[in-house]
């Protein structure tokens, strides 16, 4: 077990199936030698300790990620992307905490690194998958004749790169594992959602792809791209280059809805059919896991089903 200031820590100690409302729908990430699952009011993150055992950190979510505004079409996807960046980047500090044995608080010289290097990091996606297509794009305007010809262009290259890059973070050995514990973190959501026990050789059988998947939702948000700038059309170049910045909430709420949609009819042949070229694309940010990977994957997922479902359990006898 690990414990320290700034989060807290029990023994992997899940075992068994718990059953919550049918509309729950849960979802997580991979981190440094684990998995964050996030459930309908707590989020689980569960690491392998570098001597071999499992510790977790339970932690209530606020109002923003649990009330009104999470279940309103198109602001959802605005809190989904606030989420995602607070809720991922606590559970990646604690990852590192637990895999590091270390501790990295969110105030310390360490924690405002980190979040620095996360600001750079958004600085830099929106340079390269934004801006860099477009000024590529600038460069053939000459033999372009109309703005949709040059927004098919500017979304071919942007997915180009796009696909490139998930290639190249690929062959790195430490993202190796991580898009391992992805893998893991999809097999037991598909599980759970299949009404298969949360067991690791039951979990085993299923895919590593989820139609919910971050990879898919960003192959969306590529694809709704294309069609909001080319209604911006061809203006100067530094509107261009504004749209291209102040648009990406709109597309992320658009392409957040999509996705919404295709997780609740994901056995619609057609759905599927649409969503196959994310669902592909996840074969680069999924490796197929091993037995433990699996294990902390189940317990993550575990834990917050069971705690939703004695909080239903609680309310219902209330």
């Amino acid at each position: 077990m690990v414990t320290g200031a700034g989060y807290r820590a029990a023994p992997f100690s899940f075992i068994g199936r718990f059953k919550v409302a049918e509309r729950a729908y849960y979802g997580g990430q991979a981190v440094i030698e684990g998995v964050m699952m996030r459930g309908q009011k707590t989020m689980v993150t569960v690491v392998r300790h570098p001597k071999g055992n499992l510790v977790m950190n339970i932690k209530p979510l606020s109002a923003l990620y649990t009330g009104r505004l999470r279940k309103t079409p198109f602001l959802r996807g605005i809190v989904v992307l606030i989420e995602a960046m607070v809720l991922g980047i606590g559970a990646l500090m604690y990852s590192a905490n637990v895999a590091l044995e270390e501790e990295v608080e969110e105030g310390s010289a360490a924690g405002k690194l980190l979040w620095l290097s996360v600001l750079g990091a958004l600085v830099f996606a929106v340079g390269l998958f934004f801006l860099t297509p477009l000024f590529l794009t600038k460069l053939l305007e000459a033999y372009i004749s109309s703005s949709l010809v040059f927004n098919l262009i500017e979304g071919g290259i942007r997915l180009s790169i796009f696909i490139a890059y998930l290639i190249a973070v690929g062959l790195m050995p430490d993202i190796k594992r991580v898009f391992a514990y992805h893998g893991a973190e999809h097999k037991t959501v598909n599980a759970y959602e299949h009404g298969v026990p949360l067991e690791v050789e039951a979990v085993r059988k299923h895919d590593t792809a989820h139609v919910r998947c971050g990879t898919s939702f960003l192959f969306v948000v590529l694809m709704i791209a294309i069609l909001v700038f080319a209604l911006v059309g061809m203006p100067s170049l530094w509107l261009m280059v504004l749209s291209r910045i102040v648009l990406i909430p709109v597309i992320a709420a658009i392409g957040y809805e999509v996705t919404h949609f295709a997780g609740r009819h994901a056995d619609n042949g057609w759905v599927r059919a649409i969503l196959a070229p994310g669902l592909w694309l996840q074969a680069l940010t999924t490796r197929e896991p091993d037995e433990g990977q699996l294990e902390v994957a189940v317990a993550a997922l575990g834990k917050v089903v069971e705690i939703d479902g004695m909080d239903e359990a609680a309310a219902a006898g209330s």
